[in-house]
């Protein structure tokens, strides 16, 4: 018999087991968002240019315009998955996404989200393991 999570706690569905080959195919880097803005034809994404070590700018759309003003997102360090296959979000291609953790589903009312960031600054393009 399954006990309800305790008043505050999320309750984890957990996904399908991988394996460790499945897993090491996502390439996590660390990258420093250099330019934010909100999304202009969608009220819960954020436009973000991220530096990924590269050389050339990323744009990443992510849906963290409830929790957080573009500028205070500028110059910090996040965390993103690198090698997702580009897909086009409401008119703006999304080349990566974010990292971000939240105590509840998407569309919940009171929904907690926090941008995965490192604890030290560490150089945009390394890599996350």
């Amino acid at each position: 018999m399954t006990q309800p999570a305790p008043q505050g706690e999320q309750q984890v569905t957990a996904k399908p087991m991988i394996s460790f080959d499945e897993f090491a195919k996502v390439d996590l880097r660390i990258a420093r968002v250099v330019q934010a803005e909100p999304h202009p034809n969608a009220d819960r994404l954020l436009k973000l240019a991220v530096d990924d070590g590269s050389g050339e700018p990323r744009q990443i759309c992510a849906g963290i315009r409830a929790q957080y003003r573009p500028e205070d997102l500028v110059g910090r360090l996040i965390v993103i998955v690198a090698n997702l296959a580009p897909r086009t979000i409401r008119g703006e291609e999304s080349r990566g996404m974010l990292l971000a953790a939240s105590d509840a589903a998407k569309g919940s009312d009171e929904r907690s989200v926090v941008v995965l960031a490192p604890i030290s600054d560490i150089a945009p393009g390394s890599i996350v393991s």
